[in-house]
């Protein structure tokens, strides 16, 4: 008996750390709910949270790329180093990647600071001259957040790659708290800015909370170059391609949200509230999925336990089907009245019911698609196929400015929420299929 406990399978760790980690992230995202419910009392699908929402976008948008991609690279090479080499090379191949990305984040933020007058207008080209200044003025509350931001999934890609889930997970739930707290004392008198200091506010205690994780694994949080050696040029290789594809993927949201503001007052706040049922669901699934799934591929890559590998992609891939089809089914048949108990009070109205249930619809039918492709593009990080992760990017970019061309004349805002289940279906199959290729090719026992 204690050696059963003691010495669980790699099914069973895996399974329990999904468990720690979907239950940690439906706290988040119940935190998250809670705060949107807040925003949506408060602002409704107004002016101001359309200019809050155009000027997050780069902020976010460029931490994930430039820190966001660097899970995909950085476990595999982690796993591979410490089983072959010491526990030093690791520090310092993180070392470097420490302060190598702390000064791209920060100049890339001063670009940004720079070109703000020039980029934003384009982003928010639909709106009028007070909404676009009142953009920009958010804007430069909220770019310290790439920083920020960027340094907290440094830190979150460390701490999951020595399967330390649990605070990695439960971090984020700092920032729609501290949101909360923020629009309570002093929504009233700060308006849209409350929102805006809340969201930069829960941003930097996620990163406080994050730090002492960082510590106790041996890792030094401050940034410290020890200069370019194999391992860091290695890392780079399969990094390089995950940075191009994350800025792809990252434009489609740029489009989405860019194209919806061309479509009159409160089309951009309407497509972000027909996301909020919806994103939590990706969000815990994928995190639940990708973090914990992805050192188990890696470990049986490096293992080269093929067998293992087509086993548990075969298994969670079954099990993804069977939780997200029921789900997606039952979102559908119930938006108008989901939306309606949560949002319709305060500021928003009836008519943006109607309105965000349309667009909901839509959004929710990729689930399955996005979660499974979230399976196999974790697979190929973990064989170090991420060139193939750019070309689905590029692919996915290009179909979906077509597809959003064509059913927003049609369909409207709603058509933009079609054209992302659209895409989520094309890129699980290019995907797969590139996967299927991959182990065929190199002669891998991929179905025996």
């Amino acid at each position: 008996m204690y050696d059963r406990w003691n010495n669980p399978s790699a099914d069973g760790r895996v399974l329990g750390a999904l468990v720690s980690v979907g239950t940690l992230s439906v706290l988040v995202h119940l935190a998250a709910m809670a705060k949107e419910l807040v925003v949506a009392h408060r602002f409704g699908t107004g002016d101001a949270l359309d200019a809050l929402l155009i000027a997050l976008l780069l902020p976010s948008f460029a931490s994930n790329v430039i820190a966001g991609s660097f899970g995909s690279a950085f476990i595999p090479a982690l796993i591979r180093i410490r089983e072959e080499r010491d526990p030093e090379a690791v520090k310092r191949l993180f070392s470097n990647v420490m302060a190598g990305g702390t000064v791209l984040l920060v100049a890339i933020s001063l670009i940004l600071g720079v070109t703000a007058s020039v980029i934003l207008p384009v982003l928010g080209s639909g709106f009028a001259p007070e909404k676009l200044a009142l953009t920009q003025s958010l804007f430069f509350v909220l770019v310290p957040i790439l920083v920020i931001n960027g340094i907290g999934l440094l830190w979150t890609s460390l701490l999951n790659a020595y399967e330390r889930f649990a605070l990695a997970a439960f971090s984020p739930i700092m920032i729609p708290l501290v949101t909360i707290v923020f629009l309570y004392l002093a929504g009233k008198e700060w308006g849209i800015y409350a929102l805006a200091a809340g969201t930069l506010g829960g941003f930097i205690l996620e990163v406080l909370l994050l730090a002492p994780g960082v510590r106790r694994l041996g890792f030094s949080f401050l940034p410290c170059w020890h200069g370019v050696d194999s391992d860091l040029r290695s890392l780079l290789k399969q990094y390089l391609p995950m940075v191009v594809g994350a800025f792809l993927m990252g434009c489609t949201g740029m489009v989405d949200q860019s194209m919806a503001a061309h479509l009159g007052s409160g089309s951009v706040a309407s497509l972000s509230y027909g996301n909020k049922i919806v994103a939590p669901l990706l969000g815990i699934g994928s995190l639940s999925i990708g973090t914990v799934v992805f050192p188990h591929f890696s470990r049986m890559v490096v293992a080269r336990d093929w067998k293992g590998v087509h086993t548990t992609l075969k298994r969670y891939g079954f099990v993804v089907l069977c939780v997200t089809v029921p789900v997606t089914l039952g979102l559908i048949f119930w938006s108008t009245p989901l939306v309606r108990l949560l949002f319709e009070r305060g500021a928003f109205q009836a008519g943006d019911t109607l309105v965000v249930s349309h667009i909901q619809i839509f959004l929710v039918a990729q689930i399955p698609f996005y979660l499974l492709t979230i399976l196999v593009v974790r697979l190929l990080s973990s064989v170090n196929k991420n060139a193939v992760l750019m070309q689905a990017a590029m692919i996915n970019l290009v179909l979906k400015v077509i597809l959003n061309i064509v059913l927003v004349r049609w369909m409207g805002v709603a058509g933009i929420g079609l054209s992302t289940a659209l895409v989520s279906l094309a890129s699980l199959i290019y995907c797969f299929s590139m996967l299927n290729k991959e182990m065929r090719t190199v002669g891998r026992p991929w179905r025996r």
